[in-house]
């Protein structure tokens, strides 16, 4: 295959993972890697879409190999990184996302993994300022978050807990509802398989209401409901949006606490 050849497979490739067709973006990076082993663009593009299928094992090896073929190629050592933050292996996260900004110090994916990163160590001025950049780099895919303050959110759970009929605030008396900035690594391991932690704007824990009364040991735990600030504030590009989405989020939480799975959320419109 000539480089002609090779880039637009791979333009077609890059189109149709876009479009959700993840199988034949698969097949043209392997088609390319065949011809030209260790080839970093159809490495990185293969690892996108395997990880598009949850196949975070071959996506590894993905980006590993375009890393070898070139090991300065700055995109792939961001996708790594980005793989590593969502399967909590944060301390090759930040290696990673050092080396995809020494080798593309430009690469606005490179600094918005810094600021997650930077979240999680809670230096919030070094995450906004990394934010910040990414921002500036590409406005359209990192626009600016709409800030969340606590009165807002006071006032979101106080209206969705009106909202509610008298027995359920009832029992939602003895749930604190807390905000906190981005949830912890326990938390994220409390989901099964574990959430990255980027994805998680609100977590109930403790036992639901169908447990109380039971013979089930676990409901004798407190039950409490966390909203991640940070992650909310990614959510939406407008205050009327971001409020929509704290509302929905305490819904959901609520929702467990009353027994609901995903699925019973989902159909009353509150994923």
């Amino acid at each position: 295959m000539t480089n002609d050849q090779i880039d637009e497979l791979l333009d077609r490739a890059e189109a149709k993972l876009d479009a959700g067709d993840s199988a034949f973006a698969i097949r043209a990076c392997e088609r390319v890697l065949a011809a030209h082993p260790g080839h970093p663009g159809a490495g990185f593009l293969l690892g996108d879409a395997l990880r598009a299928r949850g196949d975070v094992a071959r996506a590894e090896a993905a980006y590993r190999g375009a890393l070898r073929g070139a090991p300065d190629h700055a995109p792939s050592w961001c996708a790594l990184g980005a793989l590593y933050f969502d399967t909590l292996r944060f301390a090759e996260a930040r290696d990673a996302a050092a080396r995809a900004l020494q080798h593309g110090p430009d690469l606005p994916d490179a600094w918005f993994l810094l600021g997650l990163l930077r979240e999680r160590t809670a230096d919030f001025t070094g995450a906004d300022r990394a934010l910040q950049r990414a921002n500036f780099l590409d406005p359209h895919t990192f626009p600016r978050p709409v800030p969340l303050d606590d009165a807002t959110v006071e006032a979101v759970v106080q209206d969705a807990l009106l909202a509610l009929h008298p027995s359920i605030r009832a029992w939602l008396a003895n749930v604190p509802i807390v905000l906190e900035e981005v949830p912890d690594e326990a938390t994220c391991r409390s989901f099964d398989p574990p959430m990255p932690p980027a994805d998680i704007v609100g977590c109930f824990s403790g036992p639901t209401i169908p447990l109380h009364g039971a013979s089930d040991p676990w409901a004798i735990l407190p039950a409490s409901i966390a909203l991640f600030r940070r992650n909310l504030m990614r959510l939406a590009h407008d205050r009327a949006t971001l409020v929509d989405e704290v509302r929905v989020t305490v819904l959901h939480e609520i929702g467990h606490y009353l027994g609901l799975d995903e699925a019973d959320l989902e159909a009353r419109g509150l994923d």
